[in-house]
């Protein structure tokens, strides 16, 4: 198991509780990474969301160490801070990291998040140690649904490549999954061995 998605949400009612929880299914599961969403703002307050969201991971943090899980913050795309998070940048989730100086805080690089960003090359650059998970798709054009319109790798404008090549030269040598979250492909007999043959390509 590469990881387990998801954590976070700090910005909700019960979300220590919850993600305790979430700690233990992924330390039972022997997936080595927690992946957080972190959460939208209430009301429109940004700055109140990042606090809550850093004072979340903060709380969870010796927890989530003791039982051998690493916290993976994963920034999102602007367009869904509404809706599933107020970090959005993969500069803000590395600086975020940073600010507990512990190992068992990374980030987790999602192409279909980070790719759009003008400051990405310099932002991975900086970021070794700290990449504790990689996630591809594409960015399909015309894009049918934001979250849930992701394209396999290949069929879309993201250059996978050279962003593969980013994270690999920040010191990042972990799994690579494959995140194409769209029911439109499930039902696709082939889609494991199409997976498999973008991923060699590309």
């Amino acid at each position: 198991v590469s990881s387990l998605c998801r954590g976070g949400f700090f910005t909700a009612p019960g979300a220590d509780d919850d993600n305790r929880r979430a700690v233990d299914e992924a330390a039972t599961l022997g997936a080595p990474v927690l992946v957080l969403v972190c959460g939208p703002p209430v009301g429109g307050d940004l700055r109140a969301a990042r606090a809550a969201i850093a004072a979340g991971i903060e709380r969870l943090l010796p927890y989530a160490a003791s039982c051998g899980v690493r916290l993976g913050i994963e920034p999102l795309h602007p367009m869904m801070v509404g809706e599933r998070s107020a970090i959005v940048t993969l500069g803000e989730a590395l600086g975020l990291a940073r600010s507990f100086d512990d190992p068992a805080v990374g980030v987790i690089v999602d192409a279909y998040h980070v790719f759009w960003d003008p400051r990405l090359d310099d932002e991975l650059a900086g970021a070794a140690g700290l990449i504790a998970g990689y996630h591809v798709s594409d960015w399909l054009v015309p894009t049918p649904d934001l979250l849930a319109g992701r394209g396999l790798m290949g069929d879309g404008i993201i250059d996978l490549a050279r962003l593969g090549a980013l994270v690999a030269a920040a010191g990042y040598d972990g799994p690579v999954e494959v995140e194409v979250i769209n029911p439109a492909l499930a039902s696709d007999d082939d889609i494991v061995a199409g997976i498999v043959a973008r991923f060699a390509r590309i």
